[in-house]
């Protein structure tokens, strides 16, 4: 294959999943990681794709956030396994923050029954989940409600979040990296997400590997921040190591 048909494979394949990695791609077209990069450079010079650590996104892709409904079909599998696994992260008849965002979602669905806990959220999906569970005290930080992501957000839920300290937060991003550290599209959440940090003893970050190397406008924290990362196998055990570095514990369920 010639390299203009395996650039044009390569911005095929970054568009359709939203990232591509330099090892996998290499696998794939069976050509070094060098050539891979030399292809993604020629691509982020003609400005079709934006380089990111370890791959590339599609341009205009950076500060791109999709909507509640097409990030619950994304990655459906794997955010049902980082759910399950954060429910093990529960402490016993303590207080936790459940973060907007579809993985948190699917975390809050998976509570067991007999949980008890006290559970603040700003998230409306996660606030209808676990309304009628019988063993959680629900309070719910209000404030104006972005209509994407159906999260309360502004002065209120700043201020919400600033009078609590939590045991736990269960924390979304939109993308993670080494560099660039915990991003989001929206300066609003960023805020919100930022106050979250603040507002618990302890932070657990949920997000499936595709977030990995990506970078938003809106940047909310380090990785530094986080104690715990649970993520899915996607992470390479390679980059799992470089954000153990950093001094957070890595878990890929």
């Amino acid at each position: 294959m010639y390299a203009p048909e395996r650039q044009q494979e390569i911005l095929r394949l970054a568009r359709e999943s939203g990232r591509v990695d330099v090892l996998s791609l290499a696998e794939e077209f069976q050509v070094t990681a060098e050539t891979v990069r030399r292809d993604l450079r020629a691509l982020d010079r003609a400005g079709l794709v934006r380089r990111v650590h370890g791959g590339a996104i599609p341009a205009g892709r950076l500060d791109f956030e999709p909507d509640l409904a097409e990030r619950e079909s994304t990655a459906a599998d794997e955010k049902d396994r980082i759910a399950r696994a954060a429910v093990a992260e529960l402490p016993s008849d303590g207080s936790v923050i459940i973060d907007a965002g579809s993985t948190a979602a699917r975390f809050a669905a998976a509570l067991p029954l007999e949980a008890k806990l006290t559970v603040v959220t700003h998230a409306l999906p996660v606030a209808a989940r676990l309304a009628d569970h019988p063993g959680i005290a629900l309070h719910l930080v209000g404030g104006r409600v972005r209509h994407r992501t159906r999260a309360a957000v502004d002065a209120w839920a700043l201020r919400g979040y600033g009078e609590i300290k939590a045991d736990v937060v269960f924390l979304a991003t939109n993308g993670f990296s080494l560099d660039g550290g915990l991003t989001t599209p929206d300066l609003a959440e960023g805020a919100v997400k930022s106050a979250m940090i603040a507002a618990a003893r302890r932070v657990v970050l949920l997000a499936d590997s595709a977030k990995f190397g990506r970078e938003h406008f809106a940047r909310f924290g380090g990785l530094d921040d986080v104690d715990l990362l649970i993520t899915d196998t996607g992470l390479s055990p390679q980059d799992a190591l470089a954000i153990e570095r950093q001094g957070t514990e890595v878990a890929r369920a």
